[in-house]
């Protein structure tokens, strides 16, 4: 199988329009369009529809395109290793991201990363909903959690130390809790999910903190939202404290039960699937970002 074919395919379902694909690769629309047909026809099925409107990608083309962005991966990667096409890096790379952290922290750094890699092009997912990594064909994504799926790989960015906080307007309306105890007489500001946490102070005292048995009147899933709700001073929350370390040293927000930390033990992960290779462009971007942001 042609991977100048794959290559072609792959941009062109990225892109949903041929011709450009083709002139990315320096081909002729005709040319383009042949290349495609001849692919189709090596596989037996229909890749992309193509209507003198549009083009839309089908259902078998959806299934392929995983697999023809995973053997490019592969061909680049094993070039890399053999010292070829070692110039400059290359590529789409998509990556997935908690959309709250890559606002503060990741977006600010990106008019550096295209300077010192003008040939890769970052195809971002933000979101604070957690994407399937194999299933929606993504080369890297940051996650805040242990690492425990046997089928991904990954680099520790940076410790995720979770805090209690709230605004200094709330606190003076209701009192700043003196024990985790008093948070159960508090309006709380919970995750969708609202699982319990535990909180532990410093001589390793646990108290579990389940936002069920809360007064919970505002429950979110975006970490951004949350901070500006807590800010407004719509509750008691817990944070990332690399989400609201400004607001602390600017004042809009003041540490609740200070002695207290959430014991989850998560970390900011780099991570990718198992099976896949690290290609120049994915290795460049993790070393970039671990160069920026690891603590």
């Amino acid at each position: 199988m042609d991977t100048n074919s794959l290559r072609l395919f792959v941009r062109a379902a990225e892109q949903l329009n041929i011709s450009a694909a083709g002139r990315s690769l320096g081909l002729a629309p005709a040319i383009a369009s042949a290349r495609l047909a001849k692919l189709e026809h090596e596989l037996g099925v229909e890749l992309l529809h193509r209507t003198t409107r549009k083009v839309s990608i089908s259902q078998e083309g959806e299934a392929f395109l995983p697999y023809a962005r995973e053997i490019l991966a592969q061909v680049e990667a094993g070039r890399a290793t053999l010292g070829l096409d070692a110039s400059t890096p290359t590529g789409t790379l998509r990556f997935a991201a908690p959309s709250s952290f890559a606002q503060l922290h990741i977006m600010p750094l990106l008019p550096e990363f295209h300077a010192l890699y003008p040939e890769i092009t970052l195809d971002l997912r933000l979101s604070d909903t957690r994407f399937d990594l194999i299933e929606g064909s993504f080369d890297l994504a940051l996650r805040s959690a242990p690492l425990q799926d046997s089928s991904l790989k990954g680099r520790r960015l940076a410790d995720d130390i979770r805090v209690l906080c709230a605004s200094p307007t709330y606190l003076e309306k209701h009192g700043m809790p003196q024990t985790p105890q008093d948070l159960a007489t508090h309006d709380f500001l919970a995750w969708a999910d609202l699982g319990p946490r535990e909180l532990i102070d410093h001589d390793g005292t646990v108290f579990s903190l389940n936002p069920k048995q809360m007064c919970c009147r505002t429950i979110v899933d975006d970490g951004a939202s949350q901070r500006v709700a807590t800010v407004a001073g719509a509750g008691i929350s817990v944070n990332s404290l690399w989400s609201v370390a400004h607001e602390f040293s600017s004042g809009r927000l003041v540490q609740v039960l200070p002695e207290w930390k959430l014991n989850d033990q998560s970390v900011l992960w780099l991570i990718y699937p198992r099976s896949n290779v690290l290609t120049p462009k994915v290795r460049c971007f993790m070393d970039f970002l671990i160069a920026r942001l690891a603590s």
